[in-house]
């Protein structure tokens, strides 16, 4: 009895945690992108493929997939988004997949604390599904999640591993956000700077220049002294509605500000714009 004991006990032991730091097999990484006005997080383990082969193996085809390793990754947004056409609330979601060859389906759950695939999965928690294509990829030894082709309106969220990749487009709500935000602030009492940044995002979308223009018009107004960088804002947006003439003067504006402020890249800029726009301009006057 007493040996079962002293055996029993030495067994424990042997199991016992060791003080012994070490790295994680996956180790945990998170990643961050301001999209627009929306941040969109990801927090994940990323395994290496270390001579394995993955896919159709270690990740078997056509069984659901953590998409990562040890605990469940997970998305976040700060607002709600739009994934392929389908609305998504803002919060966090797990993530999962379904690999295949040619196509994976990618889902987002709304159980977050999970280790790996839950036993008792539920249909009615996937609150987004969809299939996408899959890429051929150069090798990928680490398994990779990235933010690409960033715009202020969408991202391409990047999921990467051995030789496949897949792209998931995500919407934001950007420009109705900052819509809002110009109607609401251009209706109490705005400043030069209000009319100046409303103009300068208008011109960055490209919509409704000739709003664009009024409005920076408006602000060269208010504004007690403009610099180089307002009257290159200006020029842009008069060459974007056809107003050479009056591009080219405000150009020349901006570039005698840029020559005092010693700004060479704003010197170079207005002199590239100016010929352009000599170029391009049909009046006589312009062209001297």
């Amino acid at each position: 009895m007493r040996a079962f004991i002293f055996t029993l006990l030495l067994f424990i032991g042997c199991l016992g945690f060791s003080q012994i730091n070490t790295p994680r097999f996956s180790p945990a990484t998170e990643i961050k992108q301001m999209v627009g006005l929306t941040e969109i997080e990801v927090q994940y383990s990323r395994p290496s493929k270390r001579g394995r082969e993955i896919f159709g193996n270690l990740v078997p085809y056509d069984k659901i997939w953590r998409t990562g390793a040890d605990n469940s990754t997970k998305i976040s947004f700060t607002t709600d988004v739009m994934v392929d056409g389908n609305t998504i609330k803002a919060g966090t979601y797990s993530i999962f997949s379904i690999p295949n060859q040619n196509e994976w389906t990618v889902m987002f759950y709304s159980d977050v604390e999970l280790w790996g695939v839950p036993r008792d999965w539920s249909d009615d928690k996937i609150v987004f599904s969809s299939n996408y294509k899959v890429n051929k990829i150069n090798p990928v030894e680490t398994f990779t999640i990235s933010f690409d082709d960033l715009t202020n309106n969408d991202v391409n969220m990047s999921i990467s591993w051995e030789k496949s990749s897949v792209d998931i487009k995500i919407d934001v709500p950007t420009r109705s956000m900052v819509e809002k935000d110009i109607n609401n602030v251009l209706n109490d009492n705005p400043k030069a700077s209000d009319y100046y940044a409303a103009a300068v995002f208008y011109r960055q979308e490209n919509v409704n220049l000739s709003q664009a223009l009024l409005w920076m018009n408006k602000a060269i107004e208010m504004f007690e002294n403009p610099r180089f960088y307002h009257y290159r804002q200006q020029s842009l947006l008069m060459a974007a509605n056809n107003k050479f003439s009056d591009a080219i003067d405000a150009a020349n504006k901006s570039l005698d500000d840029a020559i005092k402020a010693d700004n060479q890249s704003y010197v170079k800029m207005n002199r590239r714009s100016i010929d352009c726009l000599l170029y391009t301009s049909p009046s006589p006057r312009d062209r001297g």
